[in-house]
Formats: structure tokens, sequence, C-alpha cells
């Protein structure tokens, strides 16, 4: 060895690679030569992904535009938004590893199929009513997908390249929140009808993603305990506890920035900055997870505990520049402060993943990511629906503040206990290194 960091252990494959040439659970049939190769399966499942994603940051846009269309209380807003975010973490509860058990397939379709409906019930809304009972749709579809689909990418990826599945498992759900709100902030903008633009556009990328998940596939074979597998658990695989638990904090700091700018940024350019733009709402909350998706991306060999430390190090850098500039209403400032914290984001999320993915058995893979989206979409509506309610008491300007002072506390823990790691690791190699060395006599 010469590096200061244990590389990741290699993702065991032969599972995999046993199904795929098996056809362990799609039996053959008349319909086996639509199946795609795996690396065009992989190419379009990370795409489906993007999907999901780019729906979940769609809607936060249009949200200010149904406000003034509808007349509703800002209130209303931050429940349309954590509703989402509660009816997700039920289902990670409840459906999170049920994939483990009757495959990958038949989760994402049923997930797909449920999207496609979300949508056209956002196209069919009068009220806010509508918006809420679509958004618990959608949030049900994202749950039962996520795990799944990061699970699904981790085994589809190329043989010598599964940490690139975990990366592309965690940039896209990064990616898609950027392009998602991007989409439909320039929609707002630009065009006369944004939402007919926005959630047909939507149903038609889900509607594809769905013939892709059909014709890809399976990774895993079925297994009893589909059943048991539905009652409301939080379980991780043995041997990924550890480092699950010392992820925590990083995951919580996360997505709490990612609650921020997702959930509060449009009201704060309303209601400090005095600006009601549809474009100006797309760029602040797509600022941090596109530049976090690049970061992500770039940062794929770099050795993964030391960008976990320097993810934080952005993060508290990048929230107290946002900061400052929601205190002194310095525009500039808080677009600086979303794109070095978004660094930190996603450079410390994704290498978090490339730690963990490899530590849980192909049938237990699911299930890990079950927790980790579930701890990181309680620290993404929890903190934000907390934040709509302290807005009617203290103010906008103080939550939003506070907001920031609180995802600062929670990245100082999480770099507190990355570096404490990233140390132990250090002094354990140079331990092996001496110990390896034969004094000359």
């Amino acid at each position: 060895m010469t590096s200061a960091e244990p590389t990741c252990p290699t993702v065991a494959i032969a599972p995999v690679q046993r199904t795929l040439s098996r056809g362990v659970v799609s039996r053959p049939h008349k319909l086996s030569r639509l199946r795609l190769r795996p690396a065009a399966a992989f190419a379009g499942t990370a795409l489906a992904f993007v999907a999901v994603a780019l729906a979940v940051g769609a809607p936060s846009p249009l949200f200010v535009l149904y406000q003034q269309e509808w007349g509703f209380p800002s209130w209303l807003l931050t429940v349309a938004f954590a509703i989402y975010a509660v009816t997700l973490l039920v289902t990670l509860l409840i459906a999170g590893s049920l994939s483990d058990h009757i495959g990958r397939r038949p989760v994402l379709a049923g997930a797909l199929a449920l999207q496609v409906v979300a949508m056209l019930m956002f196209l069919a809304a009068t009220d806010i009513g509508w918006i809420i009972a679509a958004r618990s749709v959608q949030g049900v579809a994202t749950g039962a997908a996520m795990s799944t689909f990061t699970a699904s990418l981790v085994e589809l990826a190329p043989e010598r390249r599964k940490k690139l599945g975990a990366t592309i498992g965690s940039t896209a759900p990064v990616g898609g929140l950027a392009l998602g709100a991007l989409f439909a902030g320039l929609s707002v903008q630009f065009t006369a009808q944004p939402t007919l633009i926005v959630f047909a556009t939507l149903a038609l990328l889900f509607a594809a993603g769905l013939l892709v998940v059909l014709a890809s596939p399976e990774t895993v074979a079925r297994r009893a305990g589909a059943v048991r597998s539905l009652v409301p658990r939080l379980r991780i695989p043995v041997e990924a506890r550890r480092e699950f638990g010392s992820a925590v904090p990083l995951f919580i700091a996360t997505w709490m920035l990612a609650g921020l700018f997702i959930g509060l940024s449009p009201s704060i350019l309303h209601g400090v900055f005095r600006l009601d733009s549809g474009l100006l709402n797309g760029a602040i909350v797509a600022a941090p997870p596109a530049v976090g998706a690049v970061a992500g991306l770039l940062l794929t060999r770099a050795p993964a505990r030391t960008t976990t430390v320097w993810g934080m190090v952005a993060v508290i850098s990048g929230v107290a520049i946002a900061g400052a500039g929601i205190a002194g209403a310095l525009l500039p400032l808080l677009f600086i402060g979303a794109v070095v914290a978004g660094a930190g984001f996603g450079a410390g999320f994704s290498a978090m993943l490339r730690i963990l993915a490899p530590l849980a058995p192909n049938d237990q893979r699911a299930e890990l990511f079950a927790g980790i989206f579930l701890v990181s979409y309680l620290a993404y509506g929890v903190p934000a629906l907390v934040a709509g309610e302290l807005i009617a008491v203290v103010g906008l300007l103080p939550t939003a503040l506070g907001y920031t002072v609180a995802i600062a506390v929670a990245s100082a823990v999480a770099l507190t206990v990355q570096a404490r790691l990233l140390a132990r690791t250090r002094r354990t190699t140079a331990a092996s290194w001496a110990g390896s060395v034969t004094p000359r006599r």
C-alpha cells in the first residue's frame, strides 16, 4: 500500500453476474429478445433516476406561482413541501427493502407508474389541496424508488467500475434536483403555460423510464420474506453499521442544506430581496445541487474519507457566506454561498456513499440505501417544516439565519467525526508500514 487511506473494498459482483446470465428472476420468454444489454440498462436506469429527482426539484419554483394565482397563506407552501418528505419517509420505512426480496424491476416499475399518476394530478390541480395530494403520491413513488434505484445502479455498473455505480447513485438525485428547479424556473419565466410544460414533460420521461426498467435485466434473485419486510423498521446490514453511524451527522448536514435552498429560498428571494422572478427562483434552488453533482463526479477518484472532510469544510464556509448574504440582502453573496456549500454537499455525500456501498451484500443493499435516504430525508423535511412554523412566529429573516447556523453546527459535528476517522486510518496505515519494514542487520 502506498496511500494513507485504504481503498474501498470491491463490491461482490458474482451473484449479480449469475443473475444476469441465467435470468434468475425473469424466466425466458418471447420478450427476452427485448432485454437491454447491461451497459445500456445501466445508462437508462441512471437517466430514469435523474428524472425522479428532477420531479422533486421542479415544483419548488412553481409553488410561488400557485400562491399568487390561488391566494393561499404561506404556511401551506411549507405543508406542500413537507408532505412529500413525510410520505417518502413512511414509504422508505415500509418498502425500502422490498426489492431485496421481489427484485429491482417490479419495485421500480411500480414506482415509475405511480410517478406518472402524480404528474397527471399536478396537471389537473385547481387548488393547493390538489398540490398537497399530488406531492403525497409523489413522495410514495419516490420513497419506493430511491433505495432501489441506487442499489440497481451499483449492481448494473460495469464490473470494473462499481464505484461509478455508487457515484451515479449519489449524484443522480442531486443533479436531478438542480435540473428540475432550473427547468421549472425557465418555464415560469419564458412560457405562458409552465405547469403544462413541466408536468407533461415529466410524465413522458417517467413513461420512457418505465420502458427502460421493463427491458432491463434483473440483478437479484427472489427470496422469501417479502411480506415480513413491509413491517416498518430501520435495519442496517451488520457489515455497514459502524460506518453508517459515523455518517449520520454528514447526512444530516448535507440534506439540511438541500432543505434550506429547495424549501425556503423562493420565500427568501421574495421576502428578503423583494424579487419575484421564476428564473431567479429556479437558479437559487438549482445552484447547490448542480454544483454538488459536478463535484461528486469530478472527485470520484479522490480518497473518499479525505473528501468527506473537505466537503464539510466547504459546507460550513458556504452557509456562512450565504448567511451573510441573507443578513445584508446581498444577492451575489447568497449565490456564492450556495455554490460553495453545494460543492461540499455533493462531494461529501457522494464520498460517503462510496465508502458505504461496498459494505452491504447484494441482497441487503437496498436496505442499506433505504436507511441512508431515511436519515437524509428526515434532515431534508423536518427542519424545513419547523422553519415554516417559525416564520409565522419570529419572521422570515431570523428563521433563515437560524437555519444557516443549524446547518453549520451539524457540519461541524460531521467534520469532527470524519477528521477523527481519517486520522485513525492514517495512524493505522503508518503503523502497518512500520511493522512491515525489516531492520537491516
